[in-house]
């Protein structure tokens, strides 16, 4: 059989002498055996018996032969692969000029989807680092009516969906809070997660060191244990490899640390350190405990085997409902309470995913014009080889053998522009971890990863066919005309209309992408521009929360800041010290309230008036530069012992008083059991960000309602970095065991909020230019290609009496017709695609008239640049040169 098989490898055509050559071998078998004796019929049979079946034999003789002429083929396309790449590297060798320009090009376009790509995976599209992450999901408790987009969640409620949903299993409880750690030399103010003990086993997440949180250990009663995170252990603790079994002193309590995260994202925010919910002496409280409107929780479920997240919804939605009923007065109607599920990944990428959209899209566009540009440029260098090409043809090589080498050359170009592009990538990847981070807590997972790496090498193989296909061969070659010595290109004009077609789209691209770039632009200058209702220069911000453990009561919580202002006033360089609950641009840190207004009735279905609440010293508003409207502010005067006196500011002023004054009207938040007279009306500040609206406040004094978490602030005649260290002296001098944190001046609060916008206006500015670049230089080329084309032409019209003057204009008319499709069609897609812009943008339309007309004459002046260089070259031509070179 084996020899059969050989000797068919050999056969030229096996379908047609296969049989003869088994009958042969048959024949020679039946005589070998008649030699030995055995008769002619027994020796036909035991040859036919030792080759087996005919049919069999000849079906396996054709696999073996087509497998041989696969392996042959496959054999004789590698061969011309590895021609074909050497002739492309040889070609495009003697090309130095195109190929650095091209590769260049390609390189900037396929970086820029690279970066953005890599946000994308590692913000949208990775898994959530926890075991089955896609069954994780967040409740949210929204109060629509009252503008609350999320009201959380109390002890009870928690205990409530606990017992009564089937859809959601595993529900536990996350809330983050700041507290005082002892143990280590000076005290570290922590923020601290305080958490289900079953909730790392919930998230599937398994310690680096130590143990996670045991049952029972969020229990009353409970030993008081700690959960390190793997940033405070590396960075604060130097990464002491014996932490475990250590104990710190928090909340006047000695805890114990069991164990310490591995190194991943923490969700839903960052924290230093992790406790059971029994250590926090605030959710532990009789008031947490007990009161249904006390909803200091965030709550996280896996859903249960079988079920949907719609299935969860349903359920919740039913629950939630049967709770409003059962406890109305927990969920008035004029705040519009409801329940909701939500993926865990789509929120924690909810507010980054539009921003991260809009980058990718933007870079796809820069993308698109790089192509187009080598697209162009390929063709122009294409029109140049045709004699090369026809002289191919002529020797035997078919169209499709052209093409091939066509896309080796574009894919040796397009896979060294991806190699150069991963590597801007990865020099941008620090910036765009930072920008991200500011919209998802995801952005630690941003990384160069394999899918990254697969997704610029497909970006990489589609480019370089796509720029390689384009032009490839618009039209058949006049062989005869092509290989006349001095014979002028025959495609020429052919291909003339695909480079004007490729220009056109250029622009229009352009287009949109420098409008969108300049509605971002104008945003942020109208941001930057924007009033926020007080003065950001010379002040110093700091935390300063007080430990509870220490300051039990109001009194003592007031004569700290007490002692602390009096030991700072007075001093050189400080010109006002105030304390306060929280500061303009702080976060959106929020105590909203309702209160009635004296005098005033309502029926019992409508909703009472709302406002923001702030408790802050009467040198608040002369330290922050917030104007006084009418009536007075705070004095010393307003002490604990005084009458009860508020503040209001001007929103909340026009909204609940319209015209009349406020001036000595009184409001009650508790029912009308204390009442607190309105003594003046200050300017609006915008809190919540220069792109939020003023809130209603009301303003206490800080002496009648005393916070213990709160924030310091201190206006100085100089720099105010230069006292910072001088503060926090004066408050060791008050209380050696108490930390001052996040110490920073309010210019940089203010420029960190417009950070976001800022660095998005940026990258799409970047973009923006880049592509404005590219659409130059290709236009350029375009021109400066069409008149060595036409250098014969020019010259006849030259020596026919045509000025210098009409040849320049009639080169420049060829290019701006070019530029003015493109932007007509770039300004109608404008129109219809910037209106996904406008969520993003501030105090500017979608359609502002301003930035169209802008960005149209700074194409327009760009395009003519462009187009001067060659057309100038076109006026210069001597008409004799030019006619004898014909």
């Amino acid at each position: 059989m084996r020899r059969l098989f050989r000797l068919t490898r050999s056969v030229p055509d096996p379908g047609r002498d296969l049989r003869s050559e088994i009958d042969f071998h048959l024949e020679m078998r039946a005589r070998e055996l008649v030699e030995a004796g055995m008769a002619p019929e027994a020796a036909r049979l035991a040859a036919v018996q030792a080759f087996g079946d005919l049919r069999s034999i000849e079906a396996e003789c054709r696999r073996v032969a087509a497998r041989e002429a696969r392996v042959e083929w496959r054999r004789a396309l590698m061969v011309g692969l590895k021609q074909d790449l050497r002739y492309a590297l040889r070609t495009l060798a003697r090309a130095p000029g195109y190929t650095l320009v091209a590769l260049l090009t390609l390189a900037l376009g396929i970086g820029a989807n690279t970066a953005v790509f890599s946000m994308i995976r590692g913000v949208i599209l990775r898994p959530l680092p926890f075991r089955e992450g896609d069954r994780l999901v967040n409740l949210e408790q929204p109060a629509s009516l009252a503008g609350v987009q999320n009201a959380q969640f109390s002890v009870l409620e928690l205990a409530d969906y606990r017992a009564q949903s089937r859809t959601v299993r595993d529900l536990v409880e996350y809330h983050s809070m700041p507290f005082i750690l002892l143990g280590r030399g000076e005290p570290w103010r922590v923020q601290t997660g305080v958490v289900s003990a079953n909730y790392f086993d919930v998230l599937g997440v398994a310690m680096a060191r130590g143990r996670a949180f045991r049952a029972g250990e969020d229990q009353a009663g409970a030993a008081p244990v700690l959960v390190l995170s793997h940033d405070f252990w590396r960075n604060r603790l130097g990464g002491d490899p014996d932490i475990v079994g250590r104990t710190f002193e928090m909340n006047d309590r000695i805890h114990t640390v069991v164990g310490v995260l591995p190194p991943m994202p923490q969700y839903p925010g960052e924290n230093d350190v992790y406790m059971p919910s029994s250590s926090c002496p605030f959710r532990m409280g009789a008031f947490t405990l007990q009161t249904r409107t006390a909803r200091p929780l965030t709550l996280f479920g896996r859903l249960a085997p079988g079920a949907t997240l719609e299935d969860a919804r349903r359920e919740i939605t039913q629950v939630s409902a049967g709770l409003h009923a059962e406890h109305a007065e927990a969920y008035p109607a004029s705040q519009g309470f409801s329940t909701t599920v939500a993926s865990l990944r789509e929120q924690l990428t909810r507010d980054a995913k539009p921003t991260l959209l809009l980058l990718l899209a933007t870079a796809a566009f820069v993308l698109l014009i790089a192509c187009a540009n080598v697209a162009n440029l390929t063709l122009a260098r294409l029109v140049r080889r045709e004699r090369e090409l026809a002289l191919r043809t002529a020797l035997g090589a078919g169209r499709g053998r052209l093409i091939r080498q066509l896309l080796a050359e574009g894919a040796l170009l397009s896979l060294a522009g991806g190699v150069v592009g991963l590597g801007l990538a990865a020099a941008a990847l620090r910036l765009l971890t930072a920008f991200a981070a500011r919209f998802t807590p995801r952005a630690g997972e941003i990384a160069l990863d394999g899918g990254v790496l697969a997704f610029t090498l497909a970006v990489s193989v589609a480019t370089g066919v796509g720029f390689a296909l384009l032009p490839a061969l618009p039209a058949r070659l006049n062989l005869v005309g092509a290989l006349k010595d001095g014979g002028a290109a025959t495609s020429g004009g052919r291909s003339r209309g695909l480079r004007s077609l490729l220009v056109v789209a250029q622009v229009a691209v352009s287009v949109v992408l420098l409008i969108g770039a300049g509605l971002m632009v104008r945003s942020l200058i109208a941001l930057q521009r924007v009033d926020p209702g007080f003065e950001t220069e010379r002040v110093l911000t700091m935390t300063l929360d007080l430990n509870w453990s220490r300051y039990t009561s109001p009194d003592l919580v007031r004569q700290f800041h007490e002692r602390l202002r009096s030991r700072l006033e007075g001093q050189p360089g400080i010109a006002a010290t105030a304390s306060t609950m929280v500061f303009p641009l702080a976060g959106n840190r929020r105590m909203g309230f309702e209160f009635e207004i004296e005098g005033r009735t309502r029926s019992a279905d409508a909703a009472l008036p709302q406002g923001d609440f702030r408790s802050v010293s009467p040198e608040y508003f002369r330290a922050l530069g917030i104007p006084l409207v009418t009536g007075r502010v705070f004095t010393e005067a307003d002490d604990a012992e005084a009458p009860q006196v508020a503040l209001v500011n001007q929103s909340l002023g026009r909204r609940y008083w319209g015209t009349e004054s406020p001036l000595g009207a009184r409001i009650s938040t508790d029912s009308g059991k204390t009442w607190a007279t309105i003594v003046g009306v200050v300017g609006d500040v915008r809190h919540y960000g220069l792109d939020s609206d003023p809130a209603d406040e009301v303003y206490a004094p800080f002496a009648q309602v005393p916070v213990r978490e709160g924030s310091f602030l201190v206006r100085t005649t100089g720099e105010p970095m230069a006292v910072a260290r001088r503060i926090e002296d004066e408050v060791r001098a008050i209380d050696a065991a108490q930390p001052v944190a996040d110490v920073e001046t309010l210019q940089e609060i203010r420029s960190r909020s417009l950070a976001s916008p800022r660095v998005t206006a940026s990258l799409l500015g970047m973009f923006a230019l880049l592509a404005l670049v590219i659409t130059g230089t290709g236009l350029a080329g375009v021109v400066a290609f069409s008149v060595s084309q036409r250098t014969q032409e020019i010259g006849v019209r030259m020596a026919l009496g045509a000025e210098r003057s009409e040849v320049l204009g009639m080169v420049l008319r060829e290019g701006m017709r070019l530029v003015a499709a493109g932007l007509l069609l770039g300004i109608v897609a404008a129109v219809a695609l910037t209106r996904l812009l406008a969520g993003l943008l501030y105090g500017v339309p979608a359609t502002d008239p301003l930035t169209f007309a802008a960005v149209a004459a700074t194409l327009v002046a760009v395009a003519a640049a462009a187009c001067l260089v060659p057309a100038r070259r076109a006026a210069t031509v001597d008409p004799m040169v030019a006619l004898r070179n014909s």
